[in-house]
């Protein structure tokens, strides 16, 4: 199948209220636009530097997701233009978030990454962390961003009971945080989970926002 009809039938297998992020790192421009001709405009990618240099060769109405884990020193390439980053593991890393869209001006919505899985390698926060970081007087102070849900990985696996009992985790926590944190807040909304392997799992879970890559693109 082309790449254009695996997005129609991903899209068909979607409800509605669900945002589907195509994943296309280490793809070209090419295979991209492939994507965006078909009428998609929603994009992610997982290094900095390989989205900056892809951001102004595209058409400027993409919205470009960062779902990768950021270093700190690469945030000031995607905070001019990025649209959501996903992955917001540790508070040093939300105040470099903070700091570089203050200079451009922006309030940059985020999620914070959860660590849910069995496998160490696995980047993320557990609720101690996530605790911590959400009650600190820094973040408090924090003007130019905006958490807007949060993020997780499911274990690499075949066995549908793990991953499902991972997401519906992940669930829970988002309902604790939107309790203890942003009952008031209309953008504490978003839950990112599920990838090509598993995302009709996830969005039984609860999922808003699915990032498929391979099931779009094809196998790296």
């Amino acid at each position: 199948m082309s790449i254009t009809e695996n997005l129609i039938k991903i899209k068909n297998d979607i409800p509605e209220g669900v945002k589907l992020v195509a994943v296309s790192k280490t793809k070209p421009i090419e295979d991209i636009l492939a994507v965006y001709n078909a009428g998609h405009r929603l994009f992610g990618e997982n290094k900095a530097q390989e989205l900056s240099s892809k951001h102004p060769q595209l058409p400027d109405d993409i919205q470009w997701h960062f779902i990768g884990h950021l270093q700190t020193n690469k945030v000031k390439y995607i905070i001019p233009f990025v649209s959501l980053i996903h992955s917001i593991d540790r508070i040093k890393l939300l105040r470099e978030v903070n700091k570089q869209a203050a200079k451009v001006n922006r309030v940059v919505d985020c999620l914070l990454q959860f660590h849910i899985a069995t496998e160490e390698t696995k980047f993320g926060l557990n609720m101690e962390e996530a605790v911590e970081l959400l009650s600190s007087e820094e973040y408090i102070k924090m003007e130019n961003i905006r958490i807007c849900g949060i993020m997780g990985m499911a274990t690499n696996t075949k066995d549908v009971s793990i991953i499902s009992k991972e997401f519906r985790y992940l669930r829970e926590i988002k309902k604790d945080l939107k309790e203890k944190y942003f009952q008031g807040s209309k953008h504490f909304i978003d839950i990112s989970m599920g990838m090509s392997g598993d995302y009709k799992i996830a969005i039984e879970e609860g999922s808003t926002i699915v990032r498929i890559g391979s099931a779009i693109f094809g196998a790296r």
